[in-house]
Order: structure tokens, then C-alpha cells, then sequence
């Protein structure tokens, strides 16, 4: 799958509030199916459903061992996005810097 896909694939992954909280539970390790639906108020396979998007996403990867299945975190699509938000947090950086630098010229001036 193309680069600009999978990125597009994981901001859409993430759009959605319950795949988001099991990525940042993922974060602190690898969790079973059960473990990851517990604190939610839906159906195993609701929670089901919302893991094979971030796996189609390329966010988590599932092993098994016998009948349980293991998710993990794969690191990668999170290290994009950052560095692709990370351009904006520059931006707005150095918009208000700019704008503080102004403001404070203004008041010189009205002092």
C-alpha cells in the first residue's frame, strides 16, 4: 500500500474516540481482545470490529496463542502522524511568536 494511503488509513483509524483509547492503552503494552473490550459498554464484537480497522490501518498487529488473541502497538504510523502534525505545531509557533513580538511593539509605542 502507498505511503499517502496508509497515512490516510490511520487518521481515519483514529477519528473514532473507542480505536483511539485502545491504541493508548496499547501504549503501555501488549493486551488480549478481552482486556482491550473491558472498559468499553459494547459487544466483544463491536470492540472486534473497531480492532481490525487499526490492524487494516497498520496501527496494531495481532498474535495468537491457542484461543487468545494478542495485540501490540506498531509504532510507525503514530511516528508519521506526529511528524506530519508536528509541521503545523511550527507554524502556529511561529505565528504567535510573531504576533507577541507585535503586540509588545504596540504597547511600546502606546507607552
Amino acid at each position: 500500500m502507498a505511503t499517502t494511503a496508509r497515512f490516510d488509513r490511520a487518521l481515519a483509524a483514529l477519528a473514532h474516540p473507542a480505536r483511539r483509547r485502545i491504541v493508548e492503552r496499547l501504549t503501555r503494552g501488549p493486551a488480549c481482545v478481552t482486556d482491550l473490550a473491558a472498559p468499553f459498554d459494547m459487544s466483544l464484537n463491536g470492540v472486534s470490529k473497531h480492532l481490525k480497522v487499526l490492524e487494516g490501518a497498520g496501527l496494531i498487529s495481532r498474535t495468537r496463542s491457542g484461543r487468545e488473541h494478542v495485540l501490540s502497538l506498531k509504532p510507525e504510523p503514530l511516528r508519521q502522524l506526529h511528524a506530519w502534525s508536528g509541521k503545523f505545531h511550527r507554524f502556529w509557533s511561529d505565528r504567535l511568536d510573531a504576533l507577541e513580538d507585535h503586540l509588545k511593539a504596540s504597547k511600546e509605542d502606546n507607552s
